[in-house]
């Protein structure tokens, strides 16, 4: 298995850390932005169609994005205790490769959400 190295074309478009991801490490997924077979992303298809790399580029406010607030993003948060918008909070706040090197510190793929 590939070792998790910090890299921010490893962000997929919607936040996620694919360098984190033990199938990207194990080389079964190319990643979010080389996945040809990944149409079914409509958060990858919105960024591809606006030339941006993740949300964290996009006008939209993030927690108001119908696209980024989906039903599969709501229960890949729930299965994995994953905070998506937190990751695209913090691209915008400190940058794309502060994050990759953050993920990379914590050997995650995700910002995990805050237990109420």
């Amino acid at each position: 298995m590939k070792k998790i190295v910090a890299d921010r074309n490893a962000i997929g478009a919607c936040g996620l850390y694919c360098g984190g991801c033990r199938k990207y490490r194990k080389e079964k997924c190319l990643g979010c932005h080389n996945n040809e077979k990944a149409t079914w992303c409509k958060i990858r298809k919105c960024c591809l169609d606006k030339g941006i790399l993740t949300c964290a580029e996009c006008d939209c406010d993030v927690k108001e994005c119908h696209i980024h607030n989906n039903f599969i993003g709501k229960l890949f948060s729930l299965l994995f205790n994953s905070n998506r918008a937190a990751c695209i909070s913090f691209i915008k706040q400190y940058g794309e490769q502060a994050f990759a090197e953050e993920m990379t510190k914590h050997g995650t793929m995700t910002i995990k959400r805050q237990k109420r």
